[in-house]
This record gives C-alpha cells, sequence and structure tokens, in this order.
C-alpha cells in the first residue's frame, strides 16, 4: 500500500524508450525495449519497469512485472519513505538479473536527516568495502560485511534476505534502547554499488557492452509492525494517508495509558507527573496525571524535582490560579496568607494580611510567614529575620555580632573576637563598634595577638603563655607568636633553644682530663658491671713517695680560670696520714698583660694540696668571674664536676651564656653504636667492653678492637698471671708449661690441665683428650679410653704386652669385604670358636641369612637383607610371612591383599596401611545385585565403604532411599514418588508406603485422587461417597465410579438394599434357603438357552429358509460352473447332451428335495414362532411366584428322593474345615499379635516416635529461635548512649572515683578505667569476654561429648544395619512360606470351585456326583481333632525352623527403633549445638565490635566535648545574657 512512497535514483526508458538484452536468454529473440514513461499495464503498455512494480501482488503474471534500472549504471539507490516511526523486521529481494556484486542496506530514524548502516553485502568484501568486519557476529546489532547473498549464480530469481534481529541472539530485553533504536526506521535506503559484469568493462562505450548489464527486482517485501513503545494494541492511517490496502501496516498509534503522538511518544497534556516511559510487559508506565490542587489546568515534568522526590512525582503546575504558588500550587503568593480553617483545594485558601517586620533585619524585605505548619516552624504572621538578626521584628543584632544594617545580607557584621582570646560569658563585643574585650595577655581589636615575648594564643585564662627560651640556647627572650619557637644559637635547636644539635655536645667542666696510666707502675682495673667506675682509663699508676708524675697540656682553647682537680685512691695499709703533694705549672713564655690571665702572680704556679685517705678528690685553684654564679650554685654544678664517680652534672650547668662550648661528637664509627653523643658532656654510646667518651679504645679485661666491640680476655685464673691480656691478639699472661690464648690447656700429648700428666693409649694413638685423657684417633682397629679393646667387627687382645691383636670378624667375610653382617664377634673361651653378633635381619653361625620379616641376597657380594615391605600387615615372626628372595608378601594379615599388603580384600574397606580394613555393610535391598555374593557379603568401594546403589538409593550402606523415592523393600531400587505438583504439599512422600502428603481435597498415594470418602476425577470434581453405614464394608467407596462396597448380602449404588438371594428388610438381610441356590442355576440355564433359541429365530428371519444351506448351494453352484465349463471345452455333443439330460434329472431331484427341505423348513419356522410364543409365556408364568415355588418343590421333591443329600453334607463340612484351616493360616501373617504384624506396628511406633521427637524439636527450635529474635531485637534497640564507659558518676573527676575514667591514671602511669564493683562498660564487657571465654570452652567440651556420641551412634547404627539386614532376611523367608501358604490355600480353592461348579451344572447326573462324593471322602484330610492337632503341631515346627522369627523381629525392631531414635537425637542435638554455638558466637563477635564501637565513639565524643565545652558555656552563657 506504499508503491507510492518508493524511489528509485535509476529507471530505465523513464525519458524515452531504452533497449537492454539478457546474457543467456533461451528464447530467440536476446534483446527488449524498456517504456516507463507510463505505467505498467498487461495489454496497453507490459514494457514498463517502474519501481512500484516491486510490491508484491501474488498475482500471476508476478514473472511480467519488475523494476529495472538503466544500463550499465552502478551507483543506484532504492528509497522507502514512510509516514510514522515503524517497527522494521526484515527485507526480502527478488531480482530478475544476478544479484549486485556489492550493496548496502541504511536506515534513518529522524525522517532521513541522518542514516545509519544495517549491513553490507559484497561478492568480495574486502576490496569493495574495505575495513569492515566480515563476521561473524558478536552482538546482535554488529555491522558486517555478508558475502552470501552476491554470487553470481542464479542469474535470475535470487534473493536477498536481511533480519534486524538475527535469530542466533537471545534478546533478552527487547524494550531496551539498544534494540528499540536498532528496529525503529522512518526510512529505508538500499544502496547498489557494483554490478556483476561477467568480465566485460562498463567503461567500454559500445552500447552492446552497457546493455546486458543493469539492475531488475521483480519483488521487494518489508516487513515490520507500528511503533507505539507498548501503549496501544491498534494503529490506523495516518493523517493525510488513508489509503485502505488489504494487510496493509498503518502508522498513527490508538494511544492508551494517557499517551499521545503518532507512536504514543508523548503524555497527554496535563498528565506529566511522571516521566514518559515505554511499556514494558505487563508494566503499562501509564502517564499520570498532575495534582495542582484544583487551582491550575497545566503543569510539565521536571526530572530534577522527580529525582528530588525519590522518583515519585516530577509534575510542576504551571499558571497557578487563585493567588497560589508551588510545584503543586500548594502555597500562597507573597503577602498572601492560607486560611488555616479552608481546604487546600478552596479558591479562597489564600487572603491577605499586613506584617510589622524591620526591612533592614528581616528577610524578603519585611514578608513574614503566608501559613501556620508547626511541623516545619511556620506560624503566620511570624517574621523571618536575616541570619544574624534576633527579634520580634528582627530589629537587633544577635550576640557576638554588632552594626544592623538594611545592606547587609546577614542583617550584621561578626565581632569575628578571637573565642581563645576574649572572655568567656557575655557578648563578645560592642555592638556598635565591635570591639572585643581580650584577656590579660592578648591584645588586637579582636584579641587576636598575644603580647610580646608570649605566644600561643589558647583557651589558658590568661590568654598566651611566656617565651621562656634558654639563656644559654638562646640569642634573647623573644619568640613565635604562633609555635613560640625561640632563635637558637648555633647548633642548638628546641623550641626553647634547650637541645644540642645532634653530632654535637657541650663540654663538662671536667671535659679536659690527663690520664697517669702513662707511668711506669701501672695498676689495670677491671669494669664491673653492676658500678659506675671511680677512675678513669684503665686504671691506676702507683706512685712512690718522693716521685713526680708529668703532664703535657696542648689542647686548652683559650685563657681563662681553671680548677686543676686530682683523682686518687689512697693505698691500703697507710693508716690515716695525709699527703701534701705539690702542683707546678710550667708555662711556655711570658702571660700577655691583656689576658685574662694577666693578674697571676708566679706563687700562684706554685701549690701544696693535701690528699686525706677518706677522700678521692681533691681541689687545686678556682676562681669566679663569672655573673651567672647564682645559678652555678643553684644547680651545684661544681659539686658535680668533683664527683669522683663522675655524676652528670644538670643541664643548666652546660648551657650558662658564658660557660658554653660547643664541640663535635667525633664518635669512633667502629667502637659507637651512632655518630649522636650525649649532649651533656660528648659521652658516645660505645659497643660491648668499649670505653672512652669516644669509644675509642677496649676496657681493660677485654681485646680485640673491632665493629662489634671488643671480647673479654677470659683468663684461666689457673693458668695465667692476672686476668688482662694483649689488647690486639688477646693473649694472657700463661704460666710455665701452660698452653693456649687464654692459658686453657696442657700441651700436646698430656691431659689434666691445670695438673698436666702424659696420655695412655697402649701404643695405638698419639694424643688424648686433654679433659678426660681419652685417646683420640685409636688405629689398628682399636677402640676404648686407652684403646685398649677392638672396634666394632673384630676380635683379640690389643693391650699393649699382650702379644695379641684385633682381627676382623668372619661374619660372613670381614668388615671391608661388603658382605660383613654382624655388629661385632667374640672368641668363646673354651672352643676358641669366633661367635658373631648378627646385626638386625640377619640369622646363622656367620649372619649369611635374611631372618624372619626380612628378604634379600646376603650371599652376594653388595647384597643385604632388608625389611618385608608389608605396610605392618604381616607376622614378623613367621618366616613364611614374605619371601625371603623376592620380598612378596605372602600372609597378609587384617583382612589385606595385594604384593606388599597394600591393599583390604574384596568385601573390606578403610586403610590397610593403617590395619583398618573394616567388612563391607551394604543392604541387601538397596544394593546392586551383582556386587553381593549374598545378603551378608557385599563388595563396597575400597577407600570409603561406599556401597553401589540401587537406581533411587543412597548412603554409604543403601540403607535409605533417595529425597522424594520411596519402596527401598522391592530390591530394584527406589520408584520416585510422582506426586502431583499442584496437589501435593510437596515432592517428598512416605519412604515406606509412598503415600505422598495431599492439599485438602486430594487423597490417593500420589494425590492424583479424590481425598478420603470423595470419588471422581479430582480436576472436573470430587462427590462425596453416598453410602449408607450400614450396608458396606468400608466408607471409601470406588474412586472411579463411586460404586460402594457393599457387604454381603447388600447391593445398589448406596448399599441400601437386599441383594438377590436374601430376604428380609435392609439392613436384616438373611440368605434365602440352600433351594434358591439350585433352582436359581436353573432358572439361568433356561433363559440361556431360550435367549439362544431366540437368537436363532431371529437369525432366520434375517436370512431366510436358505441361509443355514448358503454355504452347502453356493459349493453346488461352484461345482455346476466346473461342469459347465468342462462341457464348454468337450467336442462330443451326444455325451455332453446325456450329461444334460442327467443334470436336468439331478436338477428336478434337487429341485424336489429343495421343496421337502423347505416345507420341513416351514414347519420348523412355525414351531420356532409357537416357541417363541411358548418362550414369552414362560417368561410372563415365571414372574409368578406360585409358579416358581410349585417347580422349586417338586425338584426339591426329586433330590429328596436321589441318595445325594450325604454327599452334599460331606462336602459342605469338608469345605467349611478348608476355610477354618485357611483362617488359621492367615492368623500367622494378618493376625493381630502374628509376627507380621507386630513387625509392621514396630515400625509403625518407630515412625510415630521420630514424628513426635521431629514436631518437640521443631518447637524447641521455634522458641530458641524466637528468643533468639527477641535477643537481637533488644541488642539493635540498646542505647548506650547514656551509659557509663567506665561506670564513674557524671562529673566526678578521677580522684573522686574509683571507677577511673577514660583519660584517667594510675600513680604508676597504667589506664585506670573499670575495675571491680563498677557498673561501667568496659567491667561489662570484660565479664562478658570472660563469660563467652567459658561458654566457648563448654562448647569445646560439648562438642568433644557430641564427636563421642557421633562415634557411639555410628558403631550403634552399624549394629542396627546388620541387625536390620538379618531381620530382613528373615522377613524374606517368612514372605517365601506364607506365599508357599497361599498356594496352597489357592489350590485348595480352586478344587472347592472345581466341585462347586461340577454339583451345579446340569448335565451331572447322579452317578457322576456320586463319584465325586466317594472321591471327596477318600481324601485324606485332617477331620479328626488329632489330625488337627498334629497339623496344628507341624506348622508350628515349621514356623518355630525360622530361627525365631518374633524374636529377632522384636529384638530387631528395637534395636532398629533405639538406634535410630539414637542417631536421630544425635543429630538433632549435633546440629541444634553447632547451630546455637555458631548463632552465640557470632552474636558475641557482633557484640564485641559493637562495645568496641560503642566504646571508640564515646572516647571521641568525650574528646570532642572536652575541646568544645569552652565554646559551649560561652555561648550558655549568652543565651543567659538574652534570657
Amino acid at each position: 500500500g506504499r508503491a507510492a512512497r518508493l524511489s528509485a535514483s535509476s529507471t530505465c526508458g523513464l525519458r524515452q524508450p531504452e533497449p537492454y538484452c539478457i546474457v543467456s536468454h533461451l528464447q530467440d529473440k536476446k534483446c527488449f525495449i524498456c517504456d516507463s514513461e507510463d505505467p505498467f499495464h498487461d495489454t496497453l503498455n507490459p514494457d514498463s519497469h517502474r519501481i512500484e512494480n516491486v510490491v508484491t501482488t501474488f498475482a500471476p503474471n508476478r514473472l511480467k512485472l519488475w523494476w529495472q534500472s538503466e544500463n550499465g549504471l552502478e551507483n543506484v539507490t532504492i528509497q522507502l519513505n514512510l509516514e510514522a516511526e515503524f517497527h522494521f523486521t526484515h527485507l526480502i529481494m527478488t531480482f530478475k538479473t544476478f544479484r549486485p556484486a556489492a550493496m548496502l542496506i541504511e536506515r534513518s530514524s529522524d525522517f532521513g536527516k541522518t542514516w545509519q548502516v544495517y549491513r553490507y553485502f559484497a561478492y568480495d568484501c574486502e576490496s569493495s568495502f574495505p575495513g569492515i568486519s566480515t563476521g561473524p557476529m558478536k552482538k546482535v546489532d554488529d555491522i558486517i560485511c555478508d558475502s552470501r547473498y552476491s554470487d553470481i549464480e542464479p542469474s535470475t530469481e535470487g534473493e536477498v534476505i536481511y533480519r534486524v534481529l538475527d535469530p542466533a541472539f537471545r534478546i533478552e530485553d527487547p524494550y531496551s534502547p539498544r534494540i528499540q533504536n536498532l528496529l525503529k526506521i522512518t526510512n529505508l535506503r538500499i544502496k547498489f554499488v557494483k554490478l556483476h559484469t561477467l568480465g566485460d568493462n562498463l567503461l567500454d562505450s559500445r552500447m552492446e557492452i552497457r546493455e546486458k548489464y543493469y539492475y531488475a527486482i521483480y519483488d521487494m517485501v518489508v516487513r515490520g509492525n507500528c511503533f507505539c513503545y507498548g501503549h496501544a494494541s491498534e494503529c490506523a492511517p495516518v493523517e493525510g494517508f488513508e489509503e485502505e490496502v488489504e494487510g496493509m501496516v498503518h502508522g498513527h498509534c490508538m494511544c492508551r495509558h494517557n499517551t499521545k503522538g503518532l507512536n504514543c511518544e508523548q503524555c497527554l497534556d496535563f498528565y506529566h507527573d511522571l516521566p514518559w516511559r515505554p511499556a514494558e510487559g505487563r508494566n503499562t508506565n501509564a502517564c499520570k496525571k498532575c495534582n495542582c490542587n484544583g487551582h491550575s489546568t497545566q503543569c510539565h515534568f521536571d526530572m530534577a524535582v522527580y529525582m528530588a522526590t525519590g522518583n515519585t512525582s516530577g509534575g510542576v503546575c504551571d499558571d497557578c490560579q487563585h493567588n497560589t504558588v508551588g510545584r503543586n500550587c500548594e502555597q500562597c503568593k507573597p503577602f498572601y496568607f492560607q486560611h488555616p480553617e479552608r481546604d487546600l483545594r478552596d479558591p479562597d485558601v489564600c487572603e491577605r494580611k499586613s506584617c510589622n517586620c524591620d526591612p533592614a533585619g528581616s528577610q524578603n524585605g519585611g514578608i513574614c510567614d503566608r501559613y501556620t505548619d508547626f511541623s516545619t516552624g511556620l506560624i503566620a504572621g511570624q517574621c523571618r529575620c536575616k541570619l544574624f538578626v534576633e527579634g520580634e521584628r528582627c530589629d537587633l543584632c544577635k550576640e557576638g555580632f554588632y552594626g544592623l544594617s538594611a545592606d547587609d545580607p546577614a542583617g550584621c557584621q561578626s565581632c569575628a573576637c578571637n573565642p581563645l582570646g576574649t572572655h568567656p560569658g557575655g557578648n563578645p563585643c560592642d555592638s556598635e563598634t565591635g570591639n572585643c574585650y581580650c584577656k590579660r595577655l592578648v591584645t588586637g581589636k579582636q584579641c587576636s595577638q598575644c603580647l610580646p615575648e608570649h605566644w600561643g594564643l589558647s583557651n589558658d585564662m590568661d590568654g598566651c603563655r611566656p617565651c621562656d627560651c634558654d639563656q644559654g640556647g638562646a640569642l634573647h627572650n623573644n619568640c613565635s607568636s604562633e609555635s613560640g619557637q625561640c632563635e637558637c644559637r648555633p647548633h642548638m635547636f628546641g623550641r626553647q633553644c634547650n637541645q644540642v644539635e645532634p653530632g654535637y655536645y657541650f663540654i663538662s667542666l671536667d671535659h679536659y682530663i690527663y690520664e697517669a696510666e702513662e707511668g711506669v707502675n701501672i695498676i689495670e682495673r677491671q669494669y664491673t658491671q653492676d658500678r659506675t667506675p671511680s677512675w678513669t682509663g684503665i686504671g691506676f699508676v702507683r706512685v712512690p713517695e718522693g716521685a713526680y708524675l708529668e703532664f703535657y697540656i696542648n689542647n686548652i682553647p683559650y685563657s681563662m680560670e681553671y680548677d686543676i682537680v686530682v683523682r686518687y685512691e689512697p693505698q691500703v695499709g697507710l693508716g690515716v696520714r695525709v699527703s701534701l703533694p705539690l702542683i707546678t705549672v710550667s708555662r711556655p713564655g711570658k702571660i700577655p698583660t691583656g689576658s685574662r690571665c694577666g693578674n697571676t702572680v708566679p706563687d700562684d704556679d706554685n701549690q701544696v694540696v693535701s690528699l686525706p685517705p677518706g677522700s678521692r678528690l681533691t681541689r687545686g685553684h678556682y676562681v669566679v668571674t663569672n655573673s651567672a654564679w647564682e645559678t652555678f650554685q643553684r644547680y651545684r654544678c661544681l659539686e658535680n664536676s668533683r664527683s669522683p664517680w663522675g655524676a652528670c652534672p644538670a643541664q643548666q650547668c652546660s648551657l650558662l651564656p658564658n660557660a658554653s662550648l660547643f664541640l663535635a661528637c667525633q664518635c669512633d664509627p667502629q667502637g659507637s653504636l651512632s655518630s649522636v653523643c650525649d649532649p651533656s658532656g660528648g659521652q658516645c654510646q660505645c659497643r660491648p667492653n668499649v670505653v672512652g667518651r669516644q669509644c675509642d679504645r677496649c676496657a681493660p679485661g677485654t681485646f680485640g678492637f673491632g665493629p662489634s666491640g671488643c671480647r673479654s680476655c677470659e683468663c684461666h685464673v689457673r693458668g695465667s698471671y692476672n686476668a688482662f691480656c694483649d689488647a690486639e691478639t688477646g693473649q694472657c699472661h700463661c704460666f710455665p708449661g701452660v698452653y693456649g690464648r687464654q692459658c686453657d690447656r696442657c700441651l700436646p700429648g698430656f691431659w689434666g690441665f691445670p695438673s698436666c700428666q702424659p696420655c695412655h693409649c697402649n701404643g695405638h694413638a698419639d694424643d688424648c683428650s686433654p679433659y678426660t685423657g681419652e685417646c683420640l684417633h685409636c688405629r689398628d682397629h682399636t677402640a676404648g679410653h686407652n684403646c685398649e679393646r677392638c672396634e666394632a667387627g673384630y676380635y683379640g687382645d690389643p693391650v699393649l704386652g699382650s702379644g695379641d691383636h684385633c682381627r676382623p670378624c668372619p661374619c660372613p667375610d670381614g668388615p671391608e669385604s661388603g658382605r660383613q653382617f654382624a655388629s661385632g664377634c667374640y672368641q668363646d673361651p673354651v672352643t676358641l670358636q669366633v661367635m658373631c653378633v648378627c646385626s638386625t635381619g640377619y640369622i646363622g653361625s656367620r649372619c649369611d641369612e635374611c631372618a624372619s620379616g626380612f628378604f634379600g641376597s646376603p650371599d652376594e657380594v653388595g647384597g643385604a637383607c632388608q625389611p618385608c615391605q608389608c605396610n605392618n600387615n604381616i607376622d614378623t615372626t613367621d618366616p613364611e610371612a614374605c619371601d625371603k628372595r623376592t620380598g612378596t608378601c605372602v600372609k597378609c594379615l587384617y583382612h589385606t591383599e595385594g604384593e606388599n599388603c597394600q591393599l583390604c580384600k574384596e568385601g573390606y574397606y578403610g586403610s590397610a596401611l593403617q590395619q583398618d580394613c573394616r567388612k563391607c555393610v551394604c543392604n541387601y535391598l538397596g544394593t546392586v545385585r551383582e556386587d553381593c555374593d549374598s545378603a551378608e557379603s557385599c563388595r563396597c568401594e575400597a577407600a570409603t565403604g561406599q556401597c553401589r546403589c540401587l537406581p533411587g538409593v543412597v548412603g554409604q550402606t543403601c540403607d535409605r532411599c533417595a529425597p522424594h523415592t520411596w519402596r527401598l523393600a522391592s530390591g530394584t531400587g527406589c520408584e520416585p514418588c510422582d506426586c502431583d505438583t499442584t496437589r501435593s504439599l510437596g515432592l517428598a512422600c512416605n519412604e515406606f508406603t509412598g503415600q505422598c502428603h495431599c492439599m485438602p481435597g486430594f487423597g490417593g498415594r500420589t494425590c492424583r485422587e479424590c481425598q478420603e470418602l470423595f470419588w471422581g476425577d479430582p480436576g472436573v470434581e470430587c462427590r462425596a461417597c453416598d453410602c449408607n453405614p450400614r450396608g458396606i464394608q468400608t466408607p471409601q467407596c470406588d474412586r472411579a465410579t463411586g460404586q460402594c462396597i457393599c457387604n454381603e448380602g447388600v447391593e445398589g449404588p448406596r448399599c441400601d438394599k437386599c441383594s438377590r438371594g436374601y430376604s428380609g428388610f435392609f439392613p436384616d438381610c438373611v440368605p434365602c434357603h440352600q433351594c434358591f441356590a439350585l433352582w436359581d442355576v436353573v432358572i439361568s440355564e433356561l433363559a440361556n438357552r431360550t435367549q439362544q433359541f431366540l437368537d436363532r429365530a431371529n437369525a432366520l428371519k434375517i436370512t431366510g429358509v436358505t441361509g443355514p444351506y448358503q454355504q452347502t448351494l453356493s459349493t453346488l453352484e461352484e461345482k455346476l460352473g466346473e461342469i459347465k465349463t468342462i462341457i464348454a471345452q468337450n467336442p462330443a455333443a451326444e455325451p455332453l447332451k446325456n450329461i444334460g439330460n442327467l443334470f436336468e434329472e439331478l436338477t428336478a431331484d434337487v429341485t424336489v428335495k429343495i421343496a421337502d427341505l423347505e416345507e420341513n423348513l416351514s414347519t420348523l419356522a412355525e414351531k420356532s414362532n409357537s416357541t417363541d410364543s411358548d418362550l414369552s409365556a414362560l417368561e410372563t408364568d415365571a414372574k409368578s411366584l406360585d409358579r416358581v415355588v410349585k417347580e422349586l418343590a417338586e425338584q426339591l421333591e426329586f433330590i429328596k428322593i436321589s441318595d445325594v443329600r450325604g454327599a452334599l453334607d460331606s462336602i459342605t463340612k469338608y469345605f467349611q474345615m478348608s476355610l477354618e484351616a485357611e483362617e488359621r493360616v492367615n492368623a500367622s501373617t494378618v493376625h493381630p499379635d502374628s509376627a507380621v504384624e507386630l513387625s509392621a506396628q514396630t515400625r509403625q511406633e518407630v515412625e510415630d516416635l521420630i514424628d513426635e521427637k521431629e514436631a518437640q524439636f521443631k518447637a524447641k527450635q521455634e522458641e530458641q529461635s524466637r528468643l533468639l529474635d527477641e535477643l537481637a531485637g533488644k541488642l539493635q534497640s540498646l542505647d548506650l548512649a547514656e551509659v557509663s564507659t567506665c561506670g564513674t558518676p557524671p562529673g566526678a573527676s578521677c580522684a573522686e572515683s574509683e571507677c577511673g575514667g577514660l583519660n584517667c591514671r594510675t600513680d604508676d602511669g597504667q589506664r585506670k578505667c573499670g575495675g571491680p564493683g563498677c557498673e561501667g562498660l568496659v567491667t561489662v564487657a570484660h565479664n562478658a569476654w570472660q563469660k563467652a571465654m567459658d561458654f566457648d570452652r563448654d562448647i569445646l567440651s560439648a562438642l568433644a561429648e557430641v564427636e563421642q556420641l557421633s562415634r557411639m551412634v555410628s558403631e550403634a547404627k552399624q549394629r542396627a544395619d546388620e541387625a536390620k539386614q538379618n531381620a530382613q532376611e528373615v522377613l524374606l523367608k517368612t514372605n517365601a512360606t506364607k506365599e508357599q501358604v497361599d498356594r496352597s490355600n489357592e489350590d485348595l480353592r480352586n478344587l472347592i470351585k472345581q466341585i462347586r461348579d461340577f454339583l451345579m451344572q446340569d448335565s451331572a447326573d447322579l452317578d457322576s456326583i456320586e463319584a465325586v462324593a466317594n472321591e471327596v471322602l477318600n481324601m485324606e484330610m485332617p477331620s479328626t481333632p488329632q489330625q488337627l492337632q498334629a497339623l496344628t503341631e507341624d506348622i508350628r515346627e515349621r514356623v518355630e525352623s525360622l530361627s525365631d522369627v518374633e524374636v529377632i523381629l522384636q529384638q530387631s525392631a528395637g534395636d532398629i527403633a533405639r538406634a535410630e531414635m539414637l542417631l536421630e537425637e544425635a543429630k538433632k542435638a549435633r546440629y541444634a549445638t553447632l547451630f546455637c554455638i555458631r548463632y552465640l558466637e557470632n552474636t558475641y563477635e557482633n557484640n564485641q565490635k559493637v562495645l568496641e564501637d560503642k566504646a571508640k565513639q564515646l572516647v571521641e565524643l568525650e574528646e570532642t566535648v572536652r575541646s568544645l565545652l569552652q565554646t559551649i558555656s560561652q555561648k550558655v552563657a549568652v543565651y543567659s545574657t538574652c534570657l
């Protein structure tokens, strides 16, 4: 219907007729004319080939219409312009000529403004469309080049097919934008790019070349549907395109869901509360009407509003009326106020009201609240102050602000007072000028600066702190106002300049020390580890009386006053005599007069000092000229410097301005731990045993100065003169005869330090142990402390002077032969025979055989005996347990087998390597028959013991049905429950009965039938069983027909009347006399015979008289036909004539006989008619009770005359006895006390017990779940905001509360929070943690008990399985016996039935009945009590021969019940325990995390509160002032 909207860029013959030819035309004429000036017409213009010809018409002349392009033109375009958006699905083009060698299909969804390519088609994609992929497609919208539709064949009627959605891709979301954009088109364009030229060149100008090549299309099918985004179910013609064509798809959607537009792409006016969206499945995504409260009829959609409302409403009302504004016209205009008593939709809801607000301090030029809404704090007429303005009229500045102004958007300016520099409480500044009120040490308009020599503006009472710069380390007392940093001297740092730069130190008063150990008589002393030495250097020098010490001084930096301090130690034994040495100072020249020492006199260079015995230090000279004397005295600097133990002076002593001298540390890199030294005195951190300020020498008694320090000399006290050694080599000073660096051992060949003596080795060694004298490296195969015995493998007497030596043991070939298998040998003193002591694994007089449990080839050189590798599964004392030559294991133990006894035997499983092979326990009924030789012997998987189960059977022992199956006892596997999925509560059923759990209203084993006491098709209707309860055997009627199961003697659909053969009134139906049964048979037989006669008479009526003889007549006619054939073939006329005469005679005779026969048949028919009348009369008479009774009486009289009564009585008696025997046999199987019934009862009890326990467990589980849910709810609702962390009352200090606090500490610096008697969060968490740990131990103990219980249950289950298997075998035997008894009963019933049928036959005469009776009487029937007793005993013996079936069944049932109950309880207990454990563990961990998080939050909160406390107090004071 859209032929007019098709266009082509080239059409042949549009301007004038144009010739064209075909390449392979089979007709005579090969060239034709194209004349497309007029449209196509069958007769008037058949040569027109316009583009509208490609529209498919399915007309008979379809192949006479086509579109054709101009000759030799390759770039040709066909375009379809649609009037609206459509969903395009596929395109089919049928070509008259060759299909194009290259073409492409394009689409536009904006009416031709932009185009996108659908697909490329080319014979050679690489050359025609380079860079375009040739596939395969990975996504449904991939653009590829397809070569399937561009071949040169076929030459005509070739097709090009394109599907927008390739069927190979599964479209998950057909409404996705990607798929919608792919399907949506407004224009379709096909570009033909290249022709198939069959080798010709189109550049050739010859007409005969170009007129053969062109494009021609028979049909072009474009399939699609109207595009309505799911908001329409039908489409109508677009306005202006009302052309109606059958099957045409129109483009104007008949929109629903409050949408509009050609494609339902817009919402209706005033339906913009939700964004327009396409319908998706059952979700219509209908446009929603805007809510403007009746004040507007226009609205638009706003995405920002829609997102702000949580994607619930995005409509914004336009042009609100009645003085309203707002998104829903829900507010009043400025200076209008909502009437509180009128509905929001009332046109008069907004009215005017005046305001009295200060325009300088209020918002919106004095506009007040337009309505009252207490939930949002709005009150009609209330002024809305600017940010920093307050007051009823908004005419006052808030505290902390000043200068109310209408030009200020906030109303007032902030005082900008620094809260750290202003006093708390009240207005911090003047409300007019804005000047702040500063603290004592703070200055500035905003109180933001500290006074000079102060820093650190803070919350302190005075606001700032003094600089406190160090006098010795700082240049002055000014510091930075922000950081407090003082200006330091060189090599000093720290805020107060009181720290020395790393790598430097300030010298102490006794820095210049000169040692006297350079002298001759040195007394060295070792340093002790537990105290500081009282000397310097390596020790002391002993100075005799009259001697002198001379020191050379060359390292004093400059001249000044010095003290000469002498450290000494008085010699013991000199009494209390005081020494008076003379100290003389020799100067290099004359003292300059300008020097600080210019006032020194010559006598000052010669001073006599005293060395009292009770002291260790004396002072020679000291002069004080420093102005810092007070500081010097306050810190006792002089006393510290004089301390003989070198006490560290106070830091202030070194930081005095005039006494400070800084030097580099210069720590020795090998002897010190770092290059940084002690700032006070410069002592470096020395390595072990290293001394000196610079750590540059070893301490006395050590040696080996190096990167690891010095090592101790460790000179032996009994082998050396003293404890000191050489500082380089470490060699101690040894006594004569002592050897070693430490003087700690004897010379070679001696032992017994320090009393050395010669070694005694019987001439078999040169050296011995220096400590024990034991000889070392004994020769000649000797051993022992003194080499006094032979080593292993040798024998003899090597003691010096014995004349003997050590000889090799012949066990068998000697130690160095490669065949020595003995640990030693000895010579018998009596027989002088050498006796070998065989090694493990060897036996024999020469140890040349392998012992039991060993194998090998000890008879060969290099051979040996090694243990048999049987994995400890043989008797190692048995010589035949393994092959002594090959090591093959022969007698495997513990149910193992294999070459190394590494496998469990067949029928066993486990680990043979751990002697743990156990017998396979498989349920015979559930195991594959090929795996079981008998009910007791089955094979299983060797590693796990898993039996190979029948289909539907699971479990390691194949002892239970898989879920949703039942009937394990069938022996063929478990059958599916086959529960009706729509009528049952689940797919599971009872594993013994197969009964599914039916929904209400359904019943039957698979729930496909009506429920109990109903019948019919459950899919149609279920009807109640309308049975009379007094006449039925069971309340359930036939589920298909509804027929009730009647008692004997009762009949009818409801079992509510007496049946034939019974008399009385229901339900008291009694059998009729026995004669009724006999006569009932006779009457039935007569009725049957009469019916047969009636059937024959009816047949005669249908077939006629000749009916019974039809076969004979047919045979006769066949014979006559044969005769005629013979006559026709015989040339003898006379014989034929004779034969004809004979035939005529024969025919006459036959006719006569037929006539007679017909007469007889007529007579018979008359008789049959009379018989029919008689039968009708008989039926009428039979209804008369008197005639029937008379005939029965006559027959009864006849029977009484005969001698059959005795036989009938005997048969009846024996029949009754047979019934009694049958009842006794059945009692053994169906009696309530029988073994089978008891077993079934026990089984039912077990199932009931399981159900009962399951219900109890579920109830307990639900109760525990409820309690846990309550606990979880309480935990979630627990508010720790008011919980004390440590248990401290609010406001209590650390000293007042015993429970401490978050920042409280004990005297020793430990945190103090919580403790005994405290009820804080810490104490509660600790107690909870302790309880959790106790509970964890209890859980571990419970798990151990559960594991033990599980093992016990497993063993009990294994024993129960064995018992259950035995019980099942007994049950099988019992069933076999029952089947045999049933067969016997069935045979007996059949015999009785045969006798009864025989007696009921009419053909049974008196003689036959008598013969049968005699045969029955002759049967060996147990008629006497003795015979019955014997039969009973025989049956009892046979039952008892079944190995105490009842006892076994009862015991097995009990064991099974107990085992299953114990197993179920254990599993439940284990699962419940594990569940509780895991839940409580998770709960405990969650509680711990919550408590820790709460504690952290409380700590952070306390710190935040503490930091903001001052600000809060200020605001409270301000507010109180305003109030």
